[in-house]
């Protein structure tokens, strides 16, 4: 085989992966997949175009083999794998026909999607930045994990509260975590991987599960070393169809006292700024809630200490209904001068649909003058349906008060202002 046929072929760990979907959302050219088990590229679609690589939380995506172009791993291969294959060592190159390695792939510049008309496309994800506000935190990341000196950490359910009304289908969960004196520092913005026990249907252990934290820096209770999570109960897939989701009603049925085996944490870029002047922006739909309850709680505890400036916070919040909006009670309780709330509910009965979207450009003036400010950060936590009409509602709400978002929508990425967890 002519050495011209060698490439650097983009594989992801199964082993450090936590199947949190940022690699295949981003992925311009569809190259990612995934199955139940496994995320993996497509060697025949991926153009090396790198845009996977510093979004990820882990560091799972950042993989490669040197393979002939003709033998590179199949997708079906690679869904079987519980584990990277080796590298192949010169000997066996030589002996494919491979005389010396290719260079490593180098990130491709940024810029717009172009579908296959030649038109630029708009690809929601493309927007989303993958470097932190400047004033954010410094965050630890994979301090337990497989890859990790050590592998994960056992820690002690503290609590369990359902936030969601009973006598509903939609049962969601506040979870606090207690690591008592093992070292876990988590920001907000940050998740950690929950690993279920038991095995799968192939008698292999289940995988890491992401879940962002929902409290603040310092804790859920300050001065203790513990975490909370917003946790729904899975019964159905993405087609209506009846399933129980292992991790989640795993962790919705823990009892106060038993134990968890914990990863992470991972994440760095979906962080809050640190600048007591900034404004944050927080849309989200059901347990995107998490992040965006962490950094309001961490807001709130700043504005009690005195440390907390002019910075605003605005929160659009979406669900079917405020009956399966988690946290509904505690946030009617939050001061107005504090924090401006605006909920959108797609199925009360009497009244027409509202999505997140709707109601922000019902606030495009507010909107738009942060839009302008570059002290101002935005954050898009949900379902991944929400993305675009989220994007496209700012990208309408930007040209209603005059500025471009060819210009705005590129400095948001490039100055960490506008961040995208959906999944």
């Amino acid at each position: 085989m002519p050495e011209a046929q060698a490439m650097q072929q983009h594989l992801i760990d199964p082993e450090v992966c936590i199947r949190c979907n940022t690699c295949e959302s981003i992925c311009p050219v569809k190259a990612i997949t995934h199955d139940s088990r496994n995320y993996v590229v497509d060697a025949q679609k991926c153009d090396l175009c790198m845009a996977c690589i510093a979004p990820c939380p882990t560091g799972s995506i950042d993989n490669w083999r040197t393979m002939p172009r003709a033998r590179a791993y199949s997708v079906d291969e690679q869904l079987l794998w519980d584990e990277l294959p080796a590298e192949l060592g010169p000997d066996q190159l030589a002996e494919m026909g491979v005389a010396e390695a290719p260079a490593p792939a180098e990130p491709a510049a940024s810029s717009p999607h172009h579908d296959t008309t030649g038109e630029t496309a708009f690809l929601a994800s493309s927007y989303g930045s993958s470097v932190p506000p400047w004033s954010a935190a410094h965050a630890y990341t994979n301090l337990y994990g497989p890859k990790a000196q050590q592998k994960s950490v056992n820690v002690r359910v503290a609590g369990n509260v359902r936030v969601t009304d009973l006598g509903h289908d939609y049962d969601t969960h506040h979870i606090v975590l207690d690591f008592g004196t093992m070292p876990f520092p988590v920001l907000e913005g940050q998740s950690i991987g929950i690993l279920p026990p038991g095995t799968d249907a192939q008698g292999r252990a289940h995988h890491a599960r992401q879940y962002s934290v929902a409290s603040a820096r310092t804790g859920e209770r300050p001065g203790y070393n513990n975490l909370a999570l917003t946790v729904k109960r899975v019964l159905q897939d993405h087609q209506g169809q009846a399933v129980r989701g292992v991790a989640s009603n795993y962790l919705c049925d823990l009892q106060v006292g038993d134990t968890v085996e914990v990863t992470g944490p991972f994440g760095a870029s979906f962080l809050m700024p640190n600048h007591p002047g900034s404004s944050i922006v927080m849309i989200c739909t059901g347990t995107g809630s998490a992040p965006m309850r962490a950094m309001t709680e961490w807001r709130r505890r700043l504005r009690h200490s005195g440390k907390f400036e002019a910075g605003k916070l605005m929160l659009f919040f979406g669900a079917r209904s405020k009956e399966e909006l988690p946290y509904f009670g505690p946030l009617q309780n939050l001061p107005k001068d504090f924090i401006d709330i605006n909920f959108a509910f797609s199925r009360t009965p009497g009244q027409p649909k509202r999505y997140v979207q709707d109601v922000m450009r019902e606030r495009a003036a507010d909107l738009g003058a942060l839009l302008a400010d570059q002290d101002s950060y935005f954050y898009v936590c949900g379902l991944k349906s929400m993305e675009e009409g989220v994007l496209l509602a700012l990208r309408d709400v930007a040209q209603q008060a005059g500025l471009s978002w060819e210009v705005l929508g590129t400095a948001l990425k490039l100055q960490g202002r506008l961040h995208l967890e959906t999944y």
